[in-house]
């Protein structure tokens, strides 16, 4: 075993009874957890209501923070959401289409709740305009590029296309957004803790994420960081009680939003998850996120070797810069192989025209990924495909 399986390995218990190589649908829990959501337990039965004014009410930014750190994000940047299309909802309700300028730029290969969300703002005056995908599920740099004009309002985008484990160019396309005016919203849940990632540094307007997958935070963890300038002036329609600089006041006429990323918050917040998260993001943070690409590198051309070596077909780049942690194999009934897999713990999931999706994380092991396309190999020949 290398040093950071060595070292982080016993932490995961799913690792004692499985090959779990699903980690870009949901990480594979900390041993930490039970005990920080006992904690949760034990504050709701000792301290009651009066946890929220010790922790509870802030706890959203506490989150936020460690996210942040592991994103380039300054403190108080983010907040904390149940999920990316609620995030994705605050942030078009801080913009509205005026004149031309109401395009909403998006790759065609985009997570489908985003699309979903942006098609019904179309009522509201939007206009979606999709980049078509190549036949590797890819999206062209210059396709997007050549999509964003003097009418695009929104430029909104995964860091890495779910299907493919496609890595986009980011930088261009902030870029081409802000010479025309539009604002970028960044959707990081297939590569935060995966991928080396600086928002700061990109300098989008906005960025969406989640702790579910790499970050090995669980469900009801999702997240919206928003650039500091951009904290001072944004007012979203998609708001409530928790952006109010005083919310107790009860005043339904004070209006007057809090100044750091609780201004992009709404209602009262799932806490139990916001405990659920913090050894997962601790631990990320701890292991480095650029120790886990240089290990995912390797891990996935390893992957890709394998699916060579017995003619499977794969829509995975070959370019390791392209690619994010996942490697998808397209076998005959792959459905069907990915039921078999789980069945018989080999844990990986499977999406329709690209296969059979493998996602090791930093904790797996070289010889798991052996065992695991050896077993996708006696599951192809047992079925004669």
């Amino acid at each position: 075993m290398d040093d950071l399986t060595t070292r982080w390995r016993s932490e995961f218990p799913i690792l004692d009874t499985s090959v779990y190589m699903i980690s870009n649908s949901l990480g594979a829990m900390p041993r930490a957890v039970g005990d920080s959501l006992a904690d949760y337990a034990r504050t709701w039965a000792t301290r009651g209501a009066r946890a929220w004014e010790e922790r509870w009410w802030e706890m959203a930014l506490q989150v936020g923070d460690k996210v942040g750190a592991i994103i380039g994000a300054p403190p108080g940047t983010i907040a904390m959401h149940p999920n990316v299309t609620t995030a994705e909802m605050v942030v078009l309700s801080s913009v509205l289409p005026r004149g031309r300028r109401r395009k909403i730029v998006c790759p065609a290969m985009d997570f489908p709740s985003m699309i979903y969300l942006y098609r019904a703002h179309e009522a509201q005056g939007f206009d979606l305009s999709l980049v078509p995908a190549e036949s590797d599920f890819s999206i062209r740099t210059d396709r997007f590029l050549d999509a964003i004009d003097d009418d695009t309002l929104v430029v909104a985008l995964s860091h890495v296309l779910f299907r493919s484990s496609y890595v986009m160019d980011v930088a261009p396309i902030v870029e081409r957004a802000h010479r025309h005016g539009a604002i970028v919203v960044l959707d990081t849940f297939q590569s935060a803790g995966i991928i080396p990632l600086d928002v700061t540094s990109l300098g989008v307007e906005f960025a969406t994420g989640g702790c579910l997958k790499w970050l090995c935070g669980g469900p009801g963890n999702g997240f919206l960081y928003t650039r500091p300038d951009r904290l001072k002036t944004v007012r979203p329609r998609f708001s409530g009680w928790m952006a109010r600089k005083n919310p107790f006041a009860f005043d339904i006429d004070d209006d007057t939003l809090r100044e750091d990323a609780m201004r992009m918050m709404n209602g009262t917040p799932t806490v139990p998850t916001f405990y659920a998260a913090l050894p997962g993001l601790d631990i990320i943070k701890e292991v480095g996120v650029d120790r886990i690409r240089e290990k995912s590198k390797r891990m996935t051309a390893h992957l890709l070797e394998l699916v060579d070596r017995h003619g499977y077909r794969t829509v995975t780049s070959r370019d390791p810069e392209r690619v994010a942690g996942t490697v998808a194999i397209d076998l005959p009934h792959a459905h069907e192989v990915a039921k078999t897999l789980n069945a018989r713990d080999f844990v990986v999931d499977f999406r329709p025209g690209v296969g059979v999706r493998v996602s090791p994380h930093f904790y797996n092991t070289f010889e798991e990924i052996d065992r695991l396309v050896a077993e996708v190999a006696r599951i192809v020949e047992a079925s004669g495909a």
